[in-house]
């Protein structure tokens, strides 16, 4: 399995590892073999090599296909052994993977847990192909395809000694459900069958695994974790219930919601939980009635809107919101204004995503409908649309680094604040003209990219205030208490003020300290606590003589 960073752990391999075990002759053993798409290809062949296997098995996803494809040809290449493709990326697309990459000798489209086992024993008995659901194969020249699986049957669970042996502190995932009750034109899991809810038993026992694993996030991966109001409700509670006692306090737990359809019950009782117990991602999309409904999103925004505004000021969640550019019937304008509307209730998190055009999709399908110009390789991103154009797009992805960088870093909160407050300039307008600056300055250091914040922003306002503001951002996001070059005012009264923190103020541990020069104030900040949510540090403030 090739991860997109070291720190996420698929659960994909392990199912299949679990049929296997649980459905396989005896005589067929099974390895999991986990790496990163960072990893150097040479490496993660040397790798796969040494397990001398006669079948090799690779999970596909947009943001990996191309690695695994490198990867299995060198494998096939080396040793001739077989090669089998599984996952979203290949499971709609199984005749052209067959067609055009011939080092592939099966694709397995749809759900695997039971259709790899049976691949397994096929080929131990040299059995008979035809007779496997969802196997895409080549035989005498010719191909023959079969149509995804969707099962209707909880799988078997795919945790085990050799699971948490690998996990090394990790991100976890778990499943309390599979497939969707919607059916969004931009994704797969309305494809993936009805809603199949696993036993709920089972899901509580997983929940106390995994939170004991020594990872520190438990995500489940259930498209709409409240398509069943009552059962959410349910794990919810029993997550809460149990917080410091079978599970311990700095783990926390990742859900994807629909914030259009969460009920009172729900946000009752998201609110009441410990700080940092929860992080929820809700995917909003739009603010355009019209594009929702094209891609079969509920279009009730004032609702989507007030269930945000609940979840973001009860304080004790992080909120992950996201937008995606190049929808149909989205312009510039139209965008503009979700991202300002997004942007005023303050989400920790804003993604500004671009539409993927997956295999499978229905929007896929239907691309020239609005006339939907895309990248023909993964992730088959979208270039343009009828309503927006290539220079429409560019302009959104500069605006998306800056918001990246400023907001979504967490380290210009205040900074942010001021400005908008004081340059008379809506959000959008913000960030995309600061991301058309930097547009050639990537890969630069914290400090410098901070400099270029100061430098062009006090342009536009008073730079004395800017600069404090950007100097109680850097003290409360970076626990070093260093301030950047660029800021520093050398002053002699900042070791008379230091010494008086330390004599005088109930501090503990590593302190750092500042002079506020346009408000005649002190800015300390203590770091021995950390928000959970905003993972900023607390500032105090003290007047001074000046």
């Amino acid at each position: 399995m090739l991860n997109s960073k070291y720190i996420h752990s698929s659960l994909a391999p392990w199912y299949l590892y679990s049929g296997v075990r649980a459905f396989c002759n005896e005589e067929i053993t099974v390895s999991v073999i986990e790496s990163t798409v960072n990893e150097k290809t040479e490496k993660i062949i040397s790798r796969l090599c040494v397990e001398n296997a006669d079948l090799y098995a690779f999970c596909c996803y947009i943001w990996n296909i191309e690695a695994v494809k490198t990867v299995a040809e060198e494998i096939k290449n080396s040793t001739g052994a077989l090669i089998v493709f599984g996952g979203p990326e290949v499971s709609y697309n199984a005749d052209f993977i067959l067609k055009n990459y011939g080092f592939v000798d099966f694709v397995l489209s749809g759900e695997g847990d039971e259709s790899f086992p049976a691949l397994c024993n096929c080929i131990y008995k040299n059995g008979d192909f035809s007779q496997i659901k969802g196997l895409c194969y080549r035989e005498n020249d010719k191909i023959f395809i079969s149509e995804p699986v969707v099962s209707d049957k909880e799988p078997l669970s795919p945790y085990c000694d050799e699971y948490f042996n690998k996990l090394n502190s990790r991100i976890t995932y778990i499943e309390a459900s599979r497939g969707c009750p919607f059916s969004c034109a931009f994704c797969l899991s309305g494809r993936c069958g009805k809603l199949v809810l696993f036993d709920i038993e089972r899901v509580k026992r997983e929940i106390l695994l995994l939170a004991k694993s020594g990872t520190q996030t438990v995500k489940f991966i259930d498209r709409t974790f409240n398509a069943k109001p009552e059962r959410a409700d349910e794990i919810i509670s029993f997550i809460i219930e149990n917080y410091g006692k079978e599970i311990p306090v700095n783990v926390c737990f990742h859900f994807e919601i629909d914030g259009g359809t969460l009920k009172d019950s729900t946000l009752k009782l998201l609110k009441s939980a410990p700080v940092g117990l929860f992080q929820l991602e809700v995917g909003l999309q739009s603010f355009n009635p019209d594009t929702l409904r094209a891609v079969h999103r509920n279009p009730d925004t004032t609702k989507l809107e007030n269930t945000l505004k609940e979840l973001i000021s009860a304080g004790n969640m992080h909120i992950h919101a996201d937008l995606i550019a190049g929808l149909p019937y989205e312009n510039i304008e139209s965008f503009r204004n979700s991202f300002n509307r997004l942007y005023e209730l303050k989400p920790h998190m804003l993604q500004l995503g671009f539409l993927k055009l997956l295999h499978g999709s229905e929007l896929r399908e239907k691309s020239e409908e609005f006339t939907c110009i895309y990248h023909s390789h993964a992730p088959y991103e979208v270039i343009s649309t009828d309503c927006l154009s290539e220079e429409d797009m560019q302009a959104l992805h500069y605006t998306e680094d800056a918001v990246d960088r400023l907001y979504n870093s967490g380290r210009f909160r205040k900074t942010l604040e001021f400005l908008i407050d004081e340059c008379n300039i809506e959000p959008f307008e913000l960030f995309l003209s600061f991301g058309r600056f930097t547009s050639c300055k990537s890969n630069i250091p914290l400090d410098e990219y901070i400099g270029l914040v100061y430098n062009f922003f006090g342009s536009k306002t008073d730079k004395s205030r800017l600069r404090d503001m950007l100097v109680c951002d850097r003290l409360s996001s970076n626990a070093s208490g260093i301030i950047p070059s660029c800021l520093k005012i050398p002053d002699s009264r900042l070791k008379r003020i230091k010494k008086h923190l330390s004599e005088n103020m109930k501090l503990g541990g590593k302190t750092a300290c500042a002079i506020l020069y346009s408000e005649n104030k002190v800015v300390y900040c203590d770091y021995k606590h950390k928000n959970p949510v905003t993972e900023n540090y607390e500032l105090s403030f003290m007047e001074i003589d000046l």
